[in-house]
């Protein structure tokens, strides 16, 4: 039986696609999509209030990031992917601008806007960007919720 109580193993070893061609539903599109692969490694439909807790952020942090390309990259995002190895899940979006994306000051909370890649330096274990294809690769790391031994002390934020 495995971490989860369901009696199989969790998949692992997984990298999963998504393409989009332009901003349009590309953030929906986005969450339906980490939705369905993470029901398919069996971290939903959740084992305890934890394992809810990481899925739910997961999909926020997707669609911070997705959004992020929509607002600040020409034609928005190129690709989501994400790679689940067992021990952690790897988000990345892919886009066409070679801008980096910077963590903005602190602002007034109550106003809208400027707050996704604050939400990702507070939710991820790890998160930085690459040059990638003329443009850039926005990435994102997070344990897993399946076996709460896994330690992932030597990450480091923003690499």
């Amino acid at each position: 039986m495995d971490r989860t109580g369901r009696g199989r193993p969790a998949a692992a070893g997984d990298t999963r696609r998504l393409a989009f061609a332009g901003s349009e539903g590309a953030v929906q599109r986005s969450r339906d999509f980490s939705r369905a692969a993470l029901r398919s490694w069996h971290w939903l439909p959740a084992a305890d209030d934890e394992q809810r807790a990481l899925a739910e952020d997961v999909l926020l942090m997707v669609s911070e990031l997705v959004t992020n390309a929509c607002l600040h990259a020409p034609g928005g995002p190129r690709e989501l992917r994400l790679d689940w190895d067992g021990a952690r899940l790897r988000v990345e979006v892919v886009d066409a601008s070679p801008v980096p994306p910077r963590l903005a000051e602190a602002g007034d909370p109550a106003r809208p806007g400027g707050h996704g890649l604050r939400v990702v330096d507070r939710l991820a274990r790890a998160w930085g960007s690459v040059p990638e294809g003329g443009g850039k690769l926005v990435w994102l790391e997070v344990p897993s919720p399946l076996d709460r031994h896994v330690r992932l002390d030597g990450f480091s934020r923003r690499g």
